[in-house]
């Protein structure tokens, strides 16, 4: 059983419809690449398992359930965090303030802890900015907050969206190294990213969406071995 499956989703804004008969799967230990050209659905399916969005058709389910209707409150406490695009943190407050707001439906304080020095051991850069506030980090900083916070509520499936958008090609490089190494440590991910060749290069499998349809999908080797999709996404 995957940890993550949609089946047959059908997702509107308005009359417009935005994810049609969307059907994928994660399963636990995996990462997962959506890849697509901009108003392809990727951050669309993002926010409809993420409960800010309700399908109108089709079933979501997580860990066993249906979580097709079901708020984002809950749903990041049954074990879905996302670092959306754009980052969106609290830019007044400080780092820490912003990590501990990524665990307030949590209440082990001691594991919390532990989870802050996780934090830190992934992005040292964080702990040396620990007191510094949010708005006046740097862009590779934000993203590194934005990640570590969505860490913080301890999740099973970590959504990433567009985690290197914007950033200097050597950040790029550090933050897919991370996101291997959250992987590695056990978090299942899946993510969504403008740039195809990182993304299915970290992939154990991806998906390629075009008008809110799965077009393609394989072994993340496989698609980027793929003349098709070089030719649209890589390119070659």
């Amino acid at each position: 059983m995957a940890l993550l499956e949609l089946n047959g989703v059908d997702a509107f804004y308005g009359r417009i419809q935005a994810l049609r008969k969307m059907s994928i799967g994660v399963e636990k230990g995996e990462v997962v690449a959506l890849i697509g050209s901009n108003g392809a659905g990727k951050t669309t399916t993002l926010r409809t398992v993420s409960g800010l969005m309700h399908p109108q058709a089709g079933t979501i389910r997580f860990d066993g359930r249906d979580i097709a209707n079901t708020g984002p409150s809950k749903i990041v406490g049954l074990g879905i965090s996302q670092s959306p695009e754009g980052r969106r943190l609290f830019p007044r407050m400080s780092v820490i303030d912003n990590l501990f707001m990524g665990a307030y439906s949590r209440n082990d304080r001691p594991e919390i802890r532990s989870d802050m020095d996780r934090i830190y051991t992934l992005f040292p850069r964080l702990k040396e900015r620990r007191t510094q506030i949010a708005g006046t980090l740097s862009g590779g900083e934000q993203q590194m907050l934005a990640m570590g916070r969505a860490l913080m509520a301890r999740p099973k499936l970590l959504m990433l969206d567009e985690p290197s958008l914007g950033l200097a090609p050597i950040l790029v490089e550090t933050i897919f190294s991370i996101i291997r190494e959250i992987n590695s440590q056990g978090t299942t991910v899946l993510l969504v990213e403008q740039n195809a060749h990182k993304a299915l290069e970290v992939a154990h499998r991806g998906y390629v969406l075009e008008t809110g349809s799965i077009v393609k999908t394989g072994t993340g080797q496989e698609l980027l071995a793929s003349e098709d999709v070089q030719k649209a996404y890589l390119g070659m």
